[in-house]
């Protein structure tokens, strides 16, 4: 099982990656806990499954069964919670990334980085677009937040710096702040880019910008 970190993210910048790599819809609900297992149900892009989380000394181990959608359905009326959420899948350098636009219970956004070696996560620094870290916070879990509701949730401030490394990925999924790597191999490593590519670039960081605009300008506040 691959090990994540979880950060809070801005809804504003939230908005601009689901507008740039669009996403699919999430819904799982949670049924109550027992001392050695726990069991949700997940429907996403037409298919549903059904899954048992057996805990064991260190992590939990996750056994899917594929269900009918009628019957995952049918089980989400009897679930203590249910969370529903946008997934967006994107690389950051080496690491798969996922955010995940929560809209019910309520609305909050979050940002997890995979990793599979602990050695990996540990060494991992944040990117200047991410909030604040909330892995060891269980509160931010996706069954907590479906049984419980959502935290408090502190506001992420929105820089300069922050949109710089946000436009890095969105454009060539590189970053800034990742694990260390030979300089000399970094650029070696990356591709001469034609005119077509350039521009469309520019194109995603022009779109990008004057959504951020319109994100922050008074009346949304």
């Amino acid at each position: 099982m691959s090990i994540a970190r979880r950060y809070l993210l801005a809804p504003s910048l939230a908005r601009l990656l689901e507008q740039e790599r669009g996403g699919h819809r999430v819904t799982e609900g949670y049924f109550p806990d027992h001392h050695d297992r726990n069991t949700y149900v997940r429907m996403e892009e037409g298919r549903a499954t059904l899954i048992l989380v057996t805990h064991g000394v260190r992590e939990g181990v996750e056994v899917p069964a594929d269900l009918s959608l009628a019957q995952a359905e049918a089980l989400l009326d009897f679930a203590a919670g249910r969370i529903e959420y946008q997934r967006i899948d994107l690389s950051i350098g080496p690491q798969a990334a996922t955010v995940s636009r929560i809209m019910a219970p309520g609305s909050l956004d979050l940002i997890a980085v995979a990793f599979e070696h602990e050695e990996h996560a540990r060494e991992f620094q944040p990117l200047p677009w991410f909030g604040a870290e909330v892995t060891a916070d269980p509160t931010y879990q996706n069954r907590s937040l479906a049984i419980a509701g959502l935290p408090g949730v502190p506001e992420v401030e929105l820089t300069d710096a922050a949109l710089d490394s946000l436009l890095d990925v969105l454009e060539h999924g590189s970053a800034s702040s990742q694990l260390p790597a030979e300089p000399s191999a970094a650029v070696a490593l990356t591709p001469a880019r034609d005119p077509e590519e350039e521009a469309g670039d520019l194109g995603i960081e022009d779109s990008v910008i004057r959504e951020l605009a319109r994100s922050l300008s008074p009346k949304h506040r």
